[in-house]
């Protein structure tokens, strides 16, 4: 086993490679992300995520076998599988809940592959080394966020307990046009979609979707200005900065997408999607972040959902993912999908009060879904 304390250390070639086996590989686990986030300051020590990426070699070729973006956390921002309760439980009872170890992408709720590797056996040595240097370390707990489905499996078969969670996604089924995938929807969500882009149509606002291959240092610099606009909003602090958006924009750019939204000339929000095409046709794009220097009313439905479904459809794209949480995603036609986490607790009165908990959250989960899916926007039935 090797402890990397830098996604640097990682050879790219072999990392991707993993990645390239992965079952459901995604941009955010190439080593150009991580390791953008790790240069441009945001996933680091002095932010509260060390890396500690683990790695399994071949012992006699030395080859890179299986792989894992590790953290060890000071906090619980940027996870989006919320846990500060827990956290809270551990200081009431004066017992420190961090550091704690996170497996995941920072600041990124898109499930996908976590536990890389060359095959079966690989991953679930890899799964058990994880959970072996949990226990090993002094840490409170290990987390392995938004892993794919069959890695749940094999995480809870090492004594880690399974959450779920809600997202909402979009499904292309071949639509020719915008015009097509409106007709699936009942009258009143069709209605309010046009009238939502009527307004920002009448309003005089314009759009340019700019692909990463084309977007220029003054795109990323007005759309990190739209970013940092909407953590102000919330008054909270950005996770990203310029240097890290610059970067990917520089070494992943087959992946991106700019959605510029502009009036009088003059740019006035922003929005960035990820996408990624498979090698045998589709693929999947992921709304990632927006923001906007001007209020029009609906401008924030056309530029981060209306213009990225278009986009999908063009592209004939499978599905588009819009992150986390996000009720009003139903009546603009994504569904709800179930998200995974897999969780270890060291302290075993915590470890047994915690299942406990998620045994109870996760029949309100399924029964929080099958409401939404009762109330779907489609015409015909859920699809």
């Amino acid at each position: 086993m090797g402890i990397l304390s830098s996604p640097l250390d990682a050879s790219a070639a072999e990392w991707d490679a993993l990645v390239a086996r992965a079952e459901r590989p995604t941009p955010f686990l190439k080593h150009a992300f991580l390791s953008a986030l790790h240069r441009a300051g945001c996933a680091v020590d002095g932010t509260g995520w060390a890396p500690r990426f683990v790695t399994l070699t071949d012992g006699a070729a030395g080859a890179l076998v299986a792989a894992a973006p590790v953290y060890t956390k000071s906090h619980s921002y940027g996870e989006y599988v919320f846990d500060w309760a827990w956290a809270d439980a551990y200081q009431r009872n004066a017992l420190p809940y961090y550091p704690k170890l996170l497996c995941a992408v920072p600041f990124t709720p898109v499930q996908g592959s976590r536990l890389l590797a060359v095959g079966d056996d690989a991953r679930r040595r890899l799964a058990a080394t994880l959970v072996a240097l949990a226990e090993q370390s002094d840490v409170s707990s290990l987390h392995v966020l938004f892993p794919t489905d069959d890695e749940a499996r094999v995480l809870a078969d090492m004594g880690m307990m399974l959450r779920e969670g809600v997202q909402f996604h979009w499904l292309n089924d071949g639509y020719r046009d915008f015009d097509e995938f409106l007709g699936t929807l009942e009258q009143k969500k069709r209605k309010n979609i046009r009238a939502e882009r009527r307004k920002v149509a009448e309003a005089g606002v314009t759009f340019r979707r700019v692909r990463g291959e084309h977007a220029t240092d003054a795109d990323w610099r007005f759309f990190t200005r739209c970013y940092r606009q909407t953590y102000r909003e919330h008054f909270s602090s950005p996770y990203l900065n310029l240097g890290f958006f610059r970067e990917i924009g520089a070494t992943m750019p087959e992946n991106l997408l700019l959605v510029i939204a502009e009036r009088d000339g003059r740019p006035i929000a922003s929005a960035l999607a990820v996408y990624q095409r498979e090698a045998a046709g589709g693929g999947t794009l992921y709304g990632r972040y927006w923001g906007a220097l001007e209020h029009v009313p609906c401008l924030h439905f056309e530029a981060a959902y209306y213009q990225l479904l278009e986009f999908c459809i063009d592209e004939r794209l499978d599905r588009f993912e819009g992150g986390a949480q996000g009720e009003h995603k139903l009546a603009r036609g994504f569904m709800p999908t179930v998200t995974r986490s897999a969780h270890w607790l060291a302290h075993p009165a915590f470890a047994d009060a915690v299942g406990r908990f998620l045994a109870q959250e996760t029949n309100q989960i399924h029964a929080y879904v099958d409401e939404l899916r009762e109330h779907n926007p489609f015409k015909d039935g859920e699809r």
